[in-house]
């Protein structure tokens, strides 16, 4: 065989090999992926909506519930799914009697002040740690770190609250939980990931710390700082060990503390005390309170996740 033939061959061969990836190219998925068959897609959908079915029950009959009478939830053993007659009964005793608004005002109060000083201060510890040559960054970052392996007990937690006179104030709900060591290891090594070609663009433009931290590492931050935020914001919510703890005046009580004494501890409503003369059942109140404390930061979820999907976008580092 002569060397032109041989050639003529490989070059038939390599033409041919590379039509049938380019074929296999053309169809828009990788050679080692088959194609999906109509039973995995099925089985695929119907799990998830047993996941959904199962994940929207007990919203949806906390609802019903809060919703039914008297009638229609003796009749139906205490809980209602789908009420025939639904009333905001329980939802017009609970909030005249101003326990629940107040409790409710509390928590937003807590919530937004406590978020946004623990972001602040996340932002700021992790900052100074990710950037080399801080001060007493290292000692800092090492005394964060220490706090995964040596966490505070309640009694000496609750002796320095005591120390520092924050007993029966809302300085207690916020100052014990102000910072999340996982959080500020989280932002630091988002920080620590923007190219340090852009640090040294900034300082050569005649930019300090502070300038580089507002104008170029916080609009590049903000689909992390929403994450945190959110890890914040969710565990202010839902703190209520920390008021039964150190707070004695029941005026001072957030919404999650008053959730725990008409669910749990079974407390009753003084009707005369709210100026009506027959409230509805327990069961229905107990409901109207928990999707009251459930709607608030159940509502702001959409927007977060809006936000999470233009910071991710805003905030992408092209190489």
């Amino acid at each position: 065989m002569s060397q032109q033939t041989f050639a003529n061959r490989l070059r038939t061969a390599g033409s041919g090999r590379r039509t049938t990836v380019r074929g296999r190219a053309s169809s828009g998925r990788p050679p080692w992926m088959e194609r999906p068959h109509w039973y995995g897609q099925g089985a695929k959908a119907a799990a998830l909506a047993v996941l959904t079915v199962i994940v929207l029950y007990p919203f949806v009959l906390a609802i019903g519930t809060s919703l039914a009478g008297r009638e229609e939830l003796n009749a139906n053993g205490g809980y209602v799914l789908l009420p025939k007659h639904p009333t905001l009964e329980a939802y017009r005793v609970i909030l005249s009697g101003g326990v629940v608004t107040q409790a409710a005002v509390v928590s937003i109060f807590i919530t937004l002040i406590g978020t946004a000083l623990s972001l602040a201060c996340t932002v700021l510890i992790a900052y100074g740690t990710s950037r080399p040559g801080t001060v007493l960054g290292k000692p800092i970052l090492l005394l964060v770190l220490g706090t995964f392996l040596f966490a505070p007990g309640i009694i000496p937690t609750y002796l320095a609250v005591q120390q520092f006179q924050l007993l029966d104030t809302y300085a207690s709900l916020i100052l014990p939980v102000l910072l999340n060591a996982f959080n500020i290891v989280v932002v630091r090594s988002f920080f620590q990931s923007i190219p340090e070609e852009l640090y040294d663009a900034a300082r050569i433009d005649g930019a300090g710390e502070v300038t580089v931290l507002f104008r170029i590492v916080l609009p590049l931050s903000k689909a992390v700082l929403a994450i945190v935020g959110l890890f914040y914001a969710v565990g202010y919510w839902n703190s209520f060990f920390n008021a039964v703890l150190y707070l004695n005046d029941s005026g001072k009580f957030p919404i999650q503390v008053i959730l725990r004494s008409y669910v749990l501890n079974g407390q009753s409503i003084n009707a005369q005390a709210m100026g009506v003369h027959a409230i509805p059942p327990a069961t229905s109140l107990q409901m109207a309170v928990l999707i009251i404390a459930i709607v608030p930061i159940f509502c702001v979820y959409p927007f977060l996740q809006k936000f999470f999907v233009k910071g991710v976008l805003t905030g992408a580092i092209k190489g």
